[in-house]
């Protein structure tokens, strides 16, 4: 079934619209979250909380668009929601550090869940000074003039370290993804 069929079908409040729907997206739904998320189960409550969401808000729906960038945006939200709410401060941190990501990679289209999975492996690419400056601030949520002290820098060349350093991981995650896209 067509994509804009099957919105007129859930705005119509056919049922078999909406799983269809469901069908179609859940995968790629939970494949963002999973790879945001170091909890599996979490990831699972997420989706299912995306689709609930998206069904009690269809009405407002703008029916010239496609639906999963709008499942992507709720799915970031509730990340962001989580983030607030949740005390694992390790889980915090790879989803912040994903989410910070995310949002420099905003004019990106294609395989991010891949792209994500590779993120450890930039993480290392990184020298030694700026990858102990993301894992304190990301996983240990050290405050930027407290990673100062600890690498005897002042707190806004460590911001300057840490936004470097992120542009580094954007970088290598861009070449990465230009591996992962087959030549057109």
């Amino acid at each position: 079934m067509q994509e804009q069929a099957l919105i007129a079908g859930m705005l119509r409040g056919e049922q078999s619209a909406f799983e269809a729907v469901i069908e179609r997206h859940q995968h790629a739904i939970f494949g963002y979250l999973r790879a945001r998320l170091l909890e599996p189960a979490d990831a699972e409550d997420l989706t299912q909380e995306v689709f609930l969401r998206f069904y009690l808000a269809r009405a407002r729906f703008d029916t010239t668009q496609l639906i999963r960038p709008w499942l992507l945006g709720i799915a970031r939200n509730l990340l962001r929601e989580h983030v607030r709410n949740t005390r694992r401060a390790r889980e915090i941190a790879w989803t912040r550090l994903c989410l910070d990501l995310d949002e420099l990679m905003s004019d990106r289209t294609g395989p991010e869940d891949e792209l994500l999975d590779q993120l450890p492996t930039c993480v290392e690419s990184l020298g030694q000074s700026a990858q102990q400056a993301i894992r304190w601030h990301y996983s240990d949520n050290h405050k930027l003039a407290e990673i100062g002290e600890k690498l005897h820098r002042s707190e806004g060349a460590v911001k300057l370290l840490v936004f470097r350093a992120r542009q580094a991981l954007k970088r290598c995650l861009d070449q990465v993804a230009r591996r992962l896209t087959p030549p057109s």
